[in-house]
């Protein structure tokens, strides 16, 4: 049997066990420990090794392979921003920091033709930059901005919609969980990567407030305006929001000057967080329990998945599948342009079917020695691969922040939903144009921080 077709059946076994629901981890992990057996084994008997002693050594490289890859993923130093940046979204959630995010942008913004959504977008965006997470951005702010923009008789596609979307800026605006892995798994900088989502953040954030004055421009029922907030109002809400869009600026802006390391800034942040909510008596012993114990539990959730990678990706590397999808893909009469359409192509996809998280952890192995091959910069690929699984959030039938949504508001049609999803897909589909013409938009900032 061939390295090749030890491969194909390998991925063909993994996707069949997801497919029964057995988490991703475990299926990279299963898969790619007896993967690792099969195909050492295959690559000694090519070489006349005897078979018991070739599938004994191959038996031994693969456990090696596991109890060093699983050290390494616990012990590594780098990946303490994980837990850190896990727990500030976590008391964030807790102590009603979006509640506060979420009115400060209504009460500046509330009284234009969809305000409600753009005040959504805004907070979005704002809570994104304290929780690093898709899922807590969309619940969060859901709970909050849904009942008040159905209580103005808001579109319910543009409202679930605007949540759906502006919960995805959770997976782009640092810290972001999806740039730590990919930063991991690809053994780039951290903190550039961070530094590399901020402007194409916010340009996104105000791509999708774009696309909801377009969307009230051509039908001015779907969001009607609000009340007119005063100006003491508007002052008093800013007031009220200005300690968390401080800590944003401290962890940020640290990362930025070099004045802090990830971790360094990560571990400050979450400090920032807890006193935050302590000085503003937001945050019970009871509420603290279940802060620390939704921390321990994504902690560990995201270190299984790790370590299940780390296991497949050498597996891969043996079958060298990767490298003979490089040489297919770069022999195409299609110019680099026409190999990144197709990994696009391939991620919105991937994502019709597949848990975000997943598809960023399977697909790794693959393109980024495409990546190489081409000689494109990781940072700015990382960039533009965030904001295709982003896309795969909201893209039908298992677009992950839509079933959020729809758990927030039983009562609005799953296919009402995805009608309101596509003219902020759209958008984001322009923001890659965007990053395809314009590299600098993403690498102008990690540019300007030393390492």
């Amino acid at each position: 049997m061939t390295l090749a077709l030890i491969g194909i059946l390998g991925l063909a076994l993994m996707f069949l066990l997801m497919a029964l629901r057995l988490p991703v981890a475990l299926a990279m992990l299963g898969v790619g420990f007896a993967g690792t057996i099969a195909a050492n084994a295959a690559k000694f008997l090519s070489f006349g090794m005897p078979s018991e002693l070739a599938w004994s050594r191959a038996v031994r490289i693969a456990f090696s392979n596991l109890s060093g890859e699983t050290f390494e993923a616990a012990s590594s130093y780098n990946l303490l921003v994980i837990p850190m940046f896990v727990l500030m979204g976590n008391i964030a959630g807790a102590s009603g920091m979006s509640a506060d995010l979420f009115r400060a942008a209504y009460r500046w913004m509330g009284h234009f033709r969809g305000g409600l959504a753009s005040a959504t977008i805004t907070a979005c965006a704002g809570f994104a930059a304290l929780s690093g997470s898709s899922l807590a951005s969309a619940v969060t702010m859901g709970r909050v901005a849904l009942p008040a923009m159905r209580r103005y008789r808001y579109d319910d596609g543009l409202a679930t919609g605007a949540v759906a979307a502006g919960g995805t800026l959770g997976f782009l605006i640092p810290p972001s969980g999806g740039m730590i892995i990919y930063a991991v798994l690809t053994e780039q900088s951290i903190g550039r990567l961070f530094m590399a989502g901020v402007i194409p953040g916010i340009l996104l954030t105000a791509l999708f407030i774009l696309t909801i004055m377009l969307t009230v421009l051509r039908n001015p029922a779907a969001g009607p305006a609000g009340e007119r907030a005063s100006w003491a109002e508007r002052s008093r809400s800013l007031l009220s929001a200005l300690p968390i869009l401080l800590v944003v600026m401290v962890v940020i802006g640290g990362m930025y000057t070099g004045f802090f390391t990830p971790v360094e800034a990560s571990s400050v942040g979450a400090f920032f967080a807890f006193a935050v909510a302590v000085l503003r008596r937001r945050l019970s012993i009871k509420a603290m329990r279940e802060v620390i114990l939704q921390t321990l539990s994504a902690t560990a959730t995201i270190f299984l998945i790790l370590i299940g990678a780390f296991v497949f990706i050498p597996f891969m590397a043996l079958t060298e599948i990767p490298q003979h999808l490089v040489t297919v893909l770069t022999a195409l009469p299609i110019g680099d342009v026409g190999v990144l359409i197709v990994i696009i192509a391939a991620y919105l996809i991937l994502g019709m079917f597949l848990d975000t998280m997943a598809m960023l952890v399977l697909t790794i192995p693959v393109v980024i020695p495409i990546a190489l091959g081409l000689d494109w910069d990781l940072v700015w690929f990382g960039i533009i691969v965030v904001i295709a699984l982003e896309m795969g959030m909201i893209s039908p039938p298992v677009g992950i922040n839509v079933f959020i949504v729809k758990s927030i508001a039983p009562d609005v049609p799953m296919g009402r939903i995805f009608r309101g999803i596509w003219s902020f897909w759209l958008a984001m589909l322009v923001m890659i144009a965007l990053l395809v013409v314009f590299p600098e938009i993403a690498l102008y900032l990690p540019s300007q921080v030393i390492g």
